[in-house]
């Protein structure tokens, strides 16, 4: 509800719930001093307010123009009102507008919205959980056969005024129990609303035991057709034997079927804590500021305000901006009509650009790795020490070409991921080799990169292709000593029985670590890669990233594995298993000569007769890589499922 006349027809209901014509009320009658609220003076919660730009119901509205708050500030004068709250105001609007005019911001809940993007019980299972999903769906089914839904459109509630009854009976009760508070949906309001421009788009439903009104609902279509607003739920507490919140979520688990079949894509389920609405299936969320301006209060410091660039970006990127499209990733968009993309609006959903919007993806990375084992200190990591890619290859490129200029060094460690040096080369960074030593060939030279005092060191630990780990000390040396930036690649440390490196990225502004979804987590196919660094890092990477290549399908997809972890986790405990047998088993085998110890999923093995093994693999129709362009005579060989590598056992001694 972001149009003008659908925030006037709010403020109008508000008026009337208030007793008059016009929105004013005293903020501790609107809100009983809570949330945002709570740390203001007695003095201007019992003011006299009027309340403009939105209302104090479940939408929200853009930012009011300075023509509209000029228009508000005059009406406030005429009616000898002290005090103005615009209520609910995206933090990602443009609040110039209201500072200018002497309005501060006052930290708010978050817009929580429940994306369809699929099947109701997949997406309920990926974002709560199957156990949680399988209990909605049981409590929907079973009051569904005890209890009757009947639907009623507001332009036509006249006719039905037992409903009318019922439903401002049922929210007059909380608000009774509360204090006294304000209840936006008395009489007077809802017959403004039944009469108002919103009406033919406003459903009232009302759900019956008998004759007797046990829960009663209302939801606004949104005016670009996408989607359902749940504007509000009350139930009768003493009209059934179910507990209330389990006849909201059961209610609002049908409302989301409704909502699929209807073909519409989000369900609105207004202001509150994430956490909370995050249980009910909510993806995304928008924080929220109230903007007041009264005589004696006083403006906190600025929030969300975009993160400052790290020092160690290039310098064309310090002139440059975020791409248009990315610039406005925390813009939400479910409610507008958009007519910006120039794509095909006849072809179904696949013609609509990628959501840009990550932060929930991010949180809900964060939060699955913050609990695997050697990743402590990931939870104090944010949703801004976070950038997608497409792969971590991806991501390679995107740090070379941001925070490296012409001339400056790229330091690789050879053996290692050939694509580093590929890519520098290619980008005309000059490239200092420091290789590994050690008969495993992991000992890192730290001593030696320090002087050659590089602008980049990239690491990969677990190395690739030998799946060593590097000596965690002298990486931190390298971390604290040089002057340029370490970035470490983890794609294989979910296989590792050490920790990851990610927990001390908050701790150093220079550190990056590359982690990715297509190793442990079996994504390859979704091309997900991950950056974990400082917020000024991940603002110089945005500013060099194309944008929209993270598709939406593959962000359901990471969403969906994420969720899963415990079929990840198992699945980790049989590679390592595996791997480990394996070990074992070509250890012993005379075609090879020696098989190097791996905490990745992988192993690099020294054969005897390379070129024969090799050609005798390919005739069996096996597939390895062979690295002996980075270490004679060697192959690096993926632990696959049994039946695949005893075949590779069984072709090894064919080989003989």
């Amino acid at each position: 509800m972001r149009r003008p006349t659908d925030t006037q027809a709010l403020q109008e209901a508000l008026g009337a719930a208030l007793g008059g014509r016009e929105p004013v009320g005293a903020l501790a009658q609107l809100t009983r001093g809570e949330g945002a609220f709570g740390s203001l003076s007695p003095d201007i919660l019992e003011r006299p307010t009027l309340i403009g730009g939105a209302a104090l119901y479940h939408p929200t509205s853009p930012a009011p123009s300075a023509h509209a708050v000029e228009a508000l500030v005059r009406r406030a004068e005429a009616l000898d009102v002290r005090q103005i709250l615009v209520p609910n105001v995206r933090r990602t609007d443009d609040p110039r507008t209201l500072r200018a005019a002497g309005f501060v911001p006052l930290a708010a809940d978050h817009e929580c919205v429940v994306r369809l993007t699929g099947d109701v019980d997949e997406v309920l299972r990926a974002r709560v959980g199957g156990g949680r999903q399988r209990a909605l769906r049981r409590r929907h089914e079973a009051l569904s056969r005890d209890l009757t839904w009947e639907r009623i459109r507001l332009s036509e509630l006249g006719e039905t005024p037992w409903a009318r009854d019922a439903f401002v009976e049922l929210h007059r009760r909380p608000a009774e129990r509360k204090g006294g508070g304000h209840n936006p949906y008395n009489t007077g309001a809802l017959d403004v609303l039944a009469g108002g421009a919103l009406a033919d788009r406003l459903e009232m439903l009302v759900r019956r035991r008998g004759d007797a009104v046990v829960q009663v609902a209302l939801t606004a279509r949104s005016h670009n057709g996408r989607g359902l607003y749940h504007l509000t739920q009350a139930t009768d507490p003493d009209a059934h034997d179910v507990a209330p919140d389990d006849l909201h979520a059961a209610a609002l688990y049908g409302l989301y079927l409704d909502a699929r079949r209807a073909g519409l894509h989000w369900v609105h389920l207004g202001p509150g804590d994430a956490d909370d609405k995050r249980g009910l299936g909510a993806d995304l969320f928008v924080p929220l500021d109230h903007w007041l301006r009264a005589e004696d209060s006083t403006a906190p410091e600025t929030v969300g305000a975009e993160p400052a660039l790290s020092r160690f970006a290039a310098p064309p990127v310090t002139t440059v901006l975020v791409p248009g499209p990315a610039r406005a990733r925390s813009q939400p968009r479910f409610d507008t009509i958009d007519l910006s993309g120039n794509t095909n609006p006849f072809l179904g959903s696949a013609g609509q650009y990628p959501h840009l919007d990550t932060a929930e993806l991010a949180r809900t990375y964060l939060d699955t790795i913050a609990k695997l084992p050697g990743h402590e200190g990931t939870d104090t990591l944010t949703a801004d020490h976070l950038l997608f890619s497409s792969g971590s290859v991806d991501g390679v490129m995107l740090l070379l070409a941001a925070l490296a200029s012409p001339g400056e060094s790229v330091c690789v460690t050879p053996p290692t991921f050939p694509l580093y040096a590929h890519f520098a080369r290619l980008l005309r960074l000059p490239l200092v080799e420091v290789p590994l030593h050690g008969d495993d060939l992991s000992e890192l030279d730290t001593e030696r990169i320090l002087a050659a005092d590089p602008r980049i060191t990239i690491l990969c630990d677990p190395n690739n292709p030998v799946g060593t780990r590097l000596d965690p000390e002298r990486v931190r040396a390298l971390v604290t000593g040089t002057r340029g930036l370490v970035v470490i690649d983890e794609a294989y440390v979910e296989f590792s029985e050490k920790p990851s490196y990610a927990g001390l990225v908050a701790e150093h502004d220079n550190l990056i670590v590359l982690r990715t979804l297509s190793k442990a987590w079996g994504l390859a196919g979704a091309r997900c890669g991950i950056a974990l660094a400082h917020p000024g890092i991940i603002e110089a990477l945005r500013r060099v990233q194309v944008p929209f290549g993270f598709t939406d399908a593959s962000q359901v997809a990471v969403r969906d594995r994420l969720t899963s972890s415990r079929r990840v986790l198992a699945s980790i405990r049989h590679i390592r298993a595996e791997r480990d047998r394996m070990a074992g088993m070509l250890a012993e085998h005379p075609a090879v000569e020696r098989v190097f110890p791996s905490e990745a999923n992988f192993l690099l093995v020294r054969l005897h007769k390379h070129e024969r093994v090799m050609e005798q693999l390919h005739q069996a129709g096996i597939v390895v890589a062979d690295v002996g362009f980075l270490i004679p005579a060697t192959c690096r060989i993926s632990v696959g499922n049994r039946r695949a590598n005893d075949a590779l056992l069984a072709a090894l001694s064919a080989a003989l």
